[in-house]
């Protein structure tokens, strides 16, 4: 049981740490009815929403289907390298950067082997996990900071969408960059496996709450109400996805819920944290998320700056960096160290290498386009 219980906290590092903050923040906001206010209700409700129903999708195969369908017309390695990373660019953008480093990652490597190209996984991986991670800032839905920072500011789609716009296509381009440059070979074409047909009614079904989810994001549906549907309709129709959903991710958000809301509520330590991110947002924000991730450090510096425009973007930018910059990024890591053992020490230093080189270009970009860090 012990052992069980110190393979969990290892798993769980951030959930564990945000109650060990969460009740240490206790002993100096003892809980009163102002606890009541910390929890942003709407985005847990959001985040269970848009879990279930990916995790819904995901477990028809429908993602890994359509990722094949395209890399059937791969022609050349480079062909197959552009289709491999951009399957994760794009994808992310509504499925999120953790679910599509799920499906495609481990995808990416069993078509690497069979065509021939294993030497190639190290950077592809690499690539895909990058672009995964910058993907999914264009869109409200594209991440966990993401839904919650749109929520808090009350903005609308545009304006969120033309904010990180810029970045986007940037990150578009410095990939297309990357991917040009590698040396180019010629494939003999994939052949599509057969597959059993696709559970049509189920995925129409993830469909219509997929739109209900987006409807609840632009707040034309209350956040309840596509709750509700999401969580009826898996009960009914495929309880099993609800085992699926990160239920570890709704808790640390609450832990951090209740730790940023405590430290508010203290003038002094409140005064300080305001006082650091003054005119610094983007750079804090990226490089808190360096050490503790970017979701952990929106919860954080959400309650301490009303410049939530430079935040969204140094915490995006900030999953850049190092491996633990963005949770999803380990999906990747736990890839390669479980196919690829002895090529742990490579992995590691190339994506490095590849992720600040990325992280100072966009950063740059942040100075050039807002002139603030």
């Amino acid at each position: 049981m012990k052992t069980k219980i110190v393979e969990w906290m290892k798993k769980e590092t951030v959930l564990v740490v945000a109650w060990v903050l969460a009740l240490l923040s206790m002993l100096a906001v003892p809980p009163d009815g102002g606890y009541a206010d910390y929890v942003d209700v709407r985005t847990l409700l959001l985040l269970f929403s848009l879990m279930g129903v990916t995790a819904g999708c995901h477990a028809l195969g429908l993602f890994r289907r359509l990722g094949e369908k395209l890399l059937c017309r791969a022609k050349s390695t480079r062909q197959l390298e552009f289709l491999l990373v951009m399957l994760c660019f794009f994808s992310s953008m509504l499925i999120t950067n953790d679910v599509a480093l799920i499906t495609f990652v481990p995808f990416a490597v069993s078509v690497l082997r069979l065509a021939g190209q294993k030497k190639r996984v190290l950077f592809v991986v690499t690539m895909q996990t990058v672009a995964a991670n910058l993907g999914s800032m264009l869109l409200p839905v594209g991440n966990p900071q993401n839904i919650y920072l749109y929520t808090q500011s009350g903005c609308s789609p545009a304006e969120f969408i033309l904010l990180m716009l810029p970045y986007t296509l940037a990150s578009f381009v410095l990939l297309c960059i990357a991917l040009l440059l590698r040396r180019n070979h010629t494939l003999t074409p994939f052949a599509q496996r057969e597959q059993e047909p696709m559970a049509r009614v189920k995925l129409a079904v993830y469909g219509v709450l997929f739109i209900l989810c987006l409807l609840a994001v632009l707040r034309v549906l209350p956040a309840w109400a596509a709750f509700a549907a999401v969580l009826v309709v898996l009960l009914v129709m495929d309880a099993p996805v609800l085992r699926r959903v990160d239920y570890a991710l709704l808790a640390t958000f609450v832990g951090f819920f209740v730790f940023v809301g405590n430290m508010g509520r203290i003038p002094l330590l409140r005064q300080g944290i305001e006082a650091m991110l003054l005119g610094h947002e983007a750079l804090v924000s990226a490089a808190l998320s360096q050490v503790i991730s970017n979701v952990p450090a929106a919860l954080l510096l959400s309650g301490f700056t009303q410049k939530w425009q430079l935040l969204l973007i140094g915490v995006n930018i900030g999953g850049l960096g190092t491996l633990i910059a963005s949770m999803a990024s380990l999906i990747s890591y736990k890839c390669i160290a479980r196919e690829f053992p002895e090529q742990k020490g490579r992995y590691l230093a190339l994506f490095t290498g590849v992720n600040v080189a990325f992280l100072v270009i966009l950063l740059a970009l942040c100075v050039v386009l807002t002139g603030a860090l």
